[in-house]
């Protein structure tokens, strides 16, 4: 009979390798956008954080446990003000690009 041995890798393994994958993609991703596309990159970002807001939301008012509703409340907040300092700073950006006498 011929055995075949199974390697588990374990869960902290694959979501660290995950976690340094995502940082290295979005470094070079970030890198490579010319300085013409970053204002519509950041309004996308906070798109993405607005969601981040709603999944924050539903963990927070979940009363699961204790951790979990603190945890959620961190990252409302953490969120929030990640959506409002990135609407501030393209509204910014885009005001540099308005006539003066408007």
């Amino acid at each position: 009979m011929i055995s075949v041995e199974v390697f588990i890798i374990p869960d902290e393994v694959f979501l660290t390798f995950i976690l340094m994958l995502s940082i290295f993609l979005g470094f070079e991703l970030i890198n490579k956008v010319p300085a013409t596309l970053h204002t519509p990159l950041m309004s996308g970002a906070n798109a993405i954080s607005g969601v981040t807001v709603v999944g924050a939301i539903s963990l927070a008012g979940s009363g699961q446990q204790d951790l979990a509703n603190w945890l959620g409340s961190a990252a409302v907040a953490l969120a929030t003000i990640n959506v409002v300092g990135g609407y501030l700073v393209t509204d910014r950006m885009l005001a540099m690009f308005k006539k003066k006498g408007s």
